[in-house]
Order: structure tokens, then sequence, then C-alpha cells
């Protein structure tokens, strides 16, 4: 997110440098959001399916500066690095080498590499079916045979990245039979792929089955998996870390759930710019809508916002305009309840992510990648402080 950035008027400094003025969670929240950090090859170098999301400059200096610098992390942020493997899940093999993947993490300087994997696009609950379907079946013999290679050039190489071995699977014993493997291998940390479509209960199935062949001193990683309600039960299992971005899109990606709070949750008030909205600039553009007439909407609407943060109009009042800019925008639904339970509770007010006090309704405002961002930090703040009120157990298994 940009510090200076004028949300008035909705621009950046002309001066603004992004990688050098820019700043990331870990430096602009309170408390500490994430003691992790999870990079994908996929996302940096792209993969077969293209180009990655890094542009030419910002890859060049990550391999330039390493992902400590790069990311202005302190040393108590751990860094992993994987392959990003639903980048490539239409493909029938990685599109990696061994050597390409290990090159990436040393090179970067992560703590810990996970090995390469294929993940099983599919899920039998015990009993539910004949058997597994042959691609399933290739896939995590592929991904077990990448684990091996892997684990065998890190050792060769004496290499300074912890080896991560990844496990695939389509139900329980499948699961437990790669975790198994990998133990054999010699792999003390592993990572479970391929779970986040799965509901928590079959999630709760595997680390079951599991957790009765894992060594006491096997951790388990859970790629890309939160469900905060179920961490405690997850930590008993076994589960010693998770990887998930689900706090963060859902600022801008839920259709209702964007703004956290320890609780509950609210939705963020929507006032698209007319200049952005391609529904409404298509209206525009046909007529339906008057351009003087959304761009007055739009910035009325911002203006009401802020004065009905600084107690200087009713909450009715506010609605009314937002609402009236609703109808200009033409969506299919109106968020006249969501929007009047976001205005009367005012979570902004309350928080203490560092954000929220700073920014202020801006924060509870759809719109942008600006607000949108800074609302995707505040949820990871709130993650935290909830995985932080969780009771804290050690795990105990006898070997």
């Amino acid at each position: 997110m940009s510090p200076t950035y004028d949300f008035v008027n909705d621009e950046y400094s002309p001066l603004r440098v992004r990688q050098r003025d820019d700043r990331y969670a870990h430096e602009v929240l309170t408390a500490p959001a994430y003691d992790g950090l999870l990079v994908s090859k996929a996302i940096v170098d792209g993969s077969i399916n293209g180009a990655g999301k890094y542009t030419t400059a910002q890859r060049q200096r990550l391999y330039r500066m390493g992902v400590r610098r790069f990311f202005r992390l302190s040393d108590d942020v751990e860094t992993l690095g994987d392959c990003g493997a639903f980048n490539y899940v239409g493909e029938h093999v990685p599109p990696y080498t061994v050597d390409e993947v290990l090159d990436f993490y040393e090179q970067c300087g992560f703590d810990a590499g996970v090995s390469i994997d294929h993940i099983i696009l599919g899920y039998q609950r015990p009993g539910t079916s004949d058997g597994p379907l042959e691609d399933w079946v290739e896939r995590r013999e592929i991904s077990l045979d990448y684990a091996e290679k892997f684990l065998d050039a890190s050792r060769s190489r004496k290499s300074s990245v912890q080896p991560v071995g990844a496990a695939q699977g389509w139900d329980p014993s499948s699961y437990a039979n790669s975790v198994q493997q990998l133990q054999e291998m010699g792999y003390r940390r592993i990572a479970l792929g391929g779970m986040v479509p799965l509901k928590t209960p079959d999630i709760l199935d595997c680390l079951v089955e599991i957790s009765d062949i894992l060594k006491p001193e096997t951790e388990l990683h859970l790629l890309g998996i939160t469900r905060v309600a179920s961490i405690e039960r997850f930590t008993e299992l076994g589960v010693t870390s998770f990887d998930s971005t689900s706090a963060f899109r859902q600022a801008f990606m839920d259709d209702r759930d964007n703004f956290h709070t320890f609780d509950t949750t609210y939705s963020a008030i929507r006032v698209p710019q007319v200049d952005a909205n391609v529904k409404l600039k298509r209206a525009i553009l046909s007529g339906q809508v008057s351009q003087h007439e959304a761009v007055a909407a739009e910035r009325s609407t911002l203006q009401v916002l802020r004065a009905y943060d600084r107690d200087e109009v009713t909450l009715n009042e506010t609605l009314d305009l937002v609402l009236a800019y609703e109808r200009i925008v033409g969506v299919k639904k109106s968020y006249e309840d969501e929007y009047r339970r976001t205005l009367t509770d005012r979570p902004w007010k309350t928080c203490t992510c560092g954000l929220c006090s700073k920014h202020g309704i801006e924060m509870a405002i759809f719109r942008g990648t600006e607000r949108n961002k800074r609302r995707g930090f505040h949820n990871l703040s709130v993650l935290a402080a909830k995985m932080a009120a969780l009771p804290r157990r050690r795990r105990s298994r006898e070997g």
C-alpha cells in the first residue's frame, strides 16, 4: 500500500516510487499479523501458462536482494517457498525440474522450501467409491517421486534451505500413506497440499488418520488452509503451521464479509469509480445513465460518508445518498441492510490495527486497490488476534 495515497482526490503522489515507498502489512500494522511469508515460484517466474505476477524488474530485484531484504522482513519472520502447484494444475506433469526449484529457493534465500508436487483434483470420502481415478494415482506418485529427488538434491548440495516434503492424496488413507513415505525418505517437515477445496470435517478425517503414523518430531504444514475455528484441533493432530490469503482476499473478493472484527464481519460500502466500473461505463455510453449525474452522485456519496464519520450528518441521510448511487450503478441486489449495519456499528472506530484509526471510514469503503488493500491488511490483524486468543497447547505424542 502507498502511505501517501490521496483518498480525497484518489491519486498517488507524483514522487512515489513503488518499491521504495510502498509498505507491506508487517510495516504498517500495530502488531505483527503473521510470523511467516510464503512465496511461490510460479508467481515470481511464471509457469507453462505464462508469465508470473512479478514484473521483470521486481523479479530481478528479488533474486538480487533475497526474499528477506526484498520484503523488508525482520529476522523472526520465517520464509517458505513453494512451486505454486495450482498454477500448473492442468498440466500432465509439473513444468519445473528439481534443480530449477532448488535454485529458486537458494538464490532467494528462503529458510525452507516445499518439494515439487502435483495437485489432485478430487476427494473421496471413505466408503463412497470403488477407487481413485488413474490420474489421481499418477499425480500422487509424481509428487512422491519429486519429493525423493528433491531431498536427495538438497542433501547433495548441502543446501541451507530446509526441505519440506509435499503430500498429496484423495482420501485419509492416501494422505496418510504419502506422509508415511515422506517420513521414511527422511522428511521431518511435511506440507499437506490440495486441501483448499475440502470441507473442514474431511481435513480433520485426514489429519486423524495421519496422526496414527506421524512421528513425534514431524511437523505438518497446511497449504492454503486457515479454518480458525478448527486450529486448536489441527494443532492437537500435529499441525504446526499454515498459510492462507483468504482473510486478505475477502476484503475485496467476498460478496458480503469484507471487513472483519474479532466477533463478526461487515460488508464494505461499495462506491465504484465511474471511470473504472465496466457496467456503469457501458450504461453511460449507451445513454442509459448521464455521466454528469453519475460523477456528481459518486462525489456526493464519498463526501457524505466522510461527513458521517465526523458526525456531521445522520445515518439515514448518509444511507440515502449511498443507495442513490447504488441505483445509478445498477446493482442486481441492494446492499441496504448490510450498509445500514456497517454504518450503525462503525467498526473502524474501535479497531486498534493501526490503519483504522488513521484512515477512518475509508477502511470500510469498497473502492480501488488502496482502500481494499488496507482493509485486507486490517483483516490479517484480526486473524492474528483470533489466533493469539486460542489456547496454547503443546503437542504430545509417544513415539
